[in-house]
């Protein structure tokens, strides 16, 4: 699989070897809970889970395939979801 040309279809992720991380301002801190919350019931749907440290309302996301010891897909997927969650939340990159 060529993982550099799927992250193009992700471009406000930046690869760190064999992670993809995120980070966002949510416009307040109940918004940034809602980011995270709607993030949890598509990551469990999809059954792939991202790493996700909050800091009042700035999120960072951190996503790989453990179980592969590399980005896939999975990584690409969920980063496309959580781009649209967040969007649709007001929240801006940091």
């Amino acid at each position: 699989m060529d993982i550099d040309g799927k992250l193009a279809s992700v471009p406000a992720w930046r690869r760190e070897g064999e992670v993809i991380k995120r980070s966002v301002t949510a416009p307040d801190f109940p918004a940034a809970i809602r980011i995270v919350d709607e993030i949890a019931v598509k990551a469990e749907e999809l059954d792939h889970h991202p790493d996700i440290d909050i800091r009042w309302r700035t999120l960072h996301f951190a996503l790989t395939t453990h179980s592969a010891g590399r980005l896939t897909g999975k990584d690409v997927t969920l980063a496309a979801v959580i781009d649209e969650i967040v969007a649709k939340h007001g929240a801006v990159d940091q």
